[in-house]
Formats: structure tokens, C-alpha cells, sequence
């Protein structure tokens, strides 16, 4: 793909950016040449600005293992080995890494993310694709999925969360700010989120359930062990407790709210160890059969 200077113009960069550009090519360059030679110089902005603008490519490579500082690639990249990124890492398209993936900065793909191994990045992860780790997935700063999110282990979220389609974690959810997935959650283990957790469909883990405020499904929630929230407790059917069901002080339950009352009793039951405090809608329905 060549970039003639009249059509990177057109997209109206930066004086110092279109300068640098006829300095170093003249009338056109080659696209990911260009990407190359700006992240080569420092200019990993100018860089992520051109990716933005003039999209992904069909380019595919392939690569035994990858180290740098920082990179921008507008195709699809496959890595035999690990990742290993200093600063940031734009991808056009997919990528793919048979190892694991360490990036300092910024990650963001403009389609799938796999990796067979560990992620771990610095700062934003971004991914307009679907996102799946063989291992755990640790991200530092928000973290956004377009598509079905998968994890064998545990994923770390150190700022908000949000999930188009399915998540699907092996171990522990924690994330240090907001969860929103469009559709349903599913843990092995805990989920520990420090404001609103909500699911447009349902949630069910092996573990307990915590929201540092409100919690929310479209469908029902289920929980091996206890469902506990700052704020209010809602669901649009069915709510499971292996152990307590707790609102924060002053908030109710709220089960059922997309059922009919007269069909409470069969799609919106409320089942823990004890009765929760202010159930204001949904049936009481006793400890699971087995518990207590």
C-alpha cells in the first residue's frame, strides 16, 4: 500500500508530522515502511496517528519470536514464541502468539487477540476482536473486548472493564474500577469488582460474588459461595446463593424484575443460606436443597 503525499495530506496531519514525512519520502511511501521508520525514530505517536487513520492491510507475518521497544503494524502478525514490548503495540489486524505476550505500554488490535501463554500489559488493552489467554490476563489500565473474552486463569483488571460478548474466566475476576459485559459472565473462582458489576445476560461462579456498589444481570445470578454489593442486588430472573445474599446498607434485592409476579415462584427464586435483608421482589425460596 503506497501513501502518496497529497493523500496523507488530505488527512490533515501535524506540520512536524507531514515535514518529517517529505524529508524522509518525497511524493509516496510504502505504508508499513512508513510505520516502521516513524516508530524507528521515536515517533510512536505520529505512528499510531497513521494506523489510525489509514486503517489495517492484508499483510501477514510471520515471526519465530518479537522483542523491541515499541511497534505499529497495520496487517495481521503471528508469533511462534512470546511477545515482548517495552512501550506500546498497535496491530491492524490479529494477532496471534504461541508464548506469552508482555507489553509495557498500550496494547491494541483491530481484531482477535490469541495467546497461548500469560498477557500482561502496562497500560490500555484493547481489543476489537475476540480476546483469548491459555493462561491469565493482567492489564494494568482499562480494558476493552469487542468481542468473547476467554481465559484458563484468573484475569487482573486495574481500571474499568468492558465486554461486548461472553466472558469466560478459569480463576478469580478482580478489576479495580467498573465491569460491563453485553452478555454473560462466567468464574471459576471469585469475582471482585470495586464499583458496578453488570451483565446483560447472566452471571455464575464457583466462588463468591462482591461489588463494591451495584450489581446487575439481565438474567439470574449464581454463586458457589456468597453474593454481597455495596449498593443494590438486581436481576431480571433467578438469584443463587451457595452461602449469604447481602445488599449494602439501605439497598434491596431485587429478583425477578423481568418475570411476571404470578411466575415468581418457578423463574425468579431467591435461594441462600438466609433470607436477605430488604428482599423486596422475587420469592423466597429457603437454602438450596443439599445446603444448610
Amino acid at each position: 500500500m503506497i501513501l502518496t503525499r497529497s493523500f496523507v495530506r488530505a488527512k490533515q496531519p501535524c506540520s512536524a508530522g507531514f515535514r518529517w514525512f517529505v524529508r524522509h519520502f518525497g511524493e509516496a511511501g510504502n505504508y508499513q515502511e512508513l510505520l516502521d521508520k516513524l516508530v524507528a525514530d521515536g515517533r510512536v505517536g505520529d505512528a499510531c496517528w497513521l494506523l489510525e487513520r489509514f486503517g489495517p492491510t492484508s499483510e501477514r507475518r510471520v515471526v519465530d519470536e518479537m522483542a523491541a521497544e515499541a511497534m505499529v503494524f497495520a496487517g495481521t502478525l503471528e508469533v511462534r514464541g512470546s511477545v515482548d514490548i517495552d512501550g506500546p503495540l498497535l496491530i491492524g489486524g490479529s494477532l496471534r502468539a504461541q508464548g506469552g505476550l508482555r507489553v509495557g505500554g498500550e496494547l491494541k488490535t483491530g481484531a482477535d487477540l490469541r495467546v497461548d501463554g500469560n498477557i500482561r500489559t502496562g497500560g490500555k488493552l484493547t481489543v476489537l476482536g475476540d480476546l483469548h489467554a491459555g493462561w491469565g490476563i493482567a492489564c494494568a489500565d482499562e480494558l476493552r473486548c469487542d468481542g468473547d473474552l476467554r481465559t484458563g486463569w484468573g484475569l487482573h483488571c486495574g481500571k474499568s472493564l468492558r465486554i461486548a460478548g461472553n466472558a469466560s474466566i478459569g480463576h478469580d475476576l478482580e478489576a479495580e474500577n467498573d465491569v460491563h459485559c453485553g452478555k454473560g459472565i462466567h468464574a471459576g473462582g471469585d469475582i471482585r469488582v470495586a464499583n458496578n458489576l453488570q451483565a446483560g445476560q447472566g452471571i455464575a461462579t464457583g466462588g463468591s460474588i462482591h461489588a463494591g456498589r451495584h450489581l446487575m444481570a439481565g438474567w439470574g445470578i449464581r454463586a458457589g459461595a456468597g453474593i454481597g454489593a455495596g449498593g443494590s442486588i438486581r436481576v431480571g430472573e433467578s438469584l443463587t446463593a451457595g452461602e449469604a445474599i447481602r445488599a449494602g446498607a439501605g439497598y434491596g434485592v431485587f429478583a425477578g424484575l423481568d418475570v411476571q409476579q404470578e411466575n415468581w415462584e418457578s423463574c425468579a427464586r431467591v435461594s441462600a443460606a438466609e433470607r436477605p435483608d430488604l428482599l423486596l421482589s422475587g420469592c423466597w425460596a429457603g437454602p438450596e436443597a443439599g445446603r444448610g
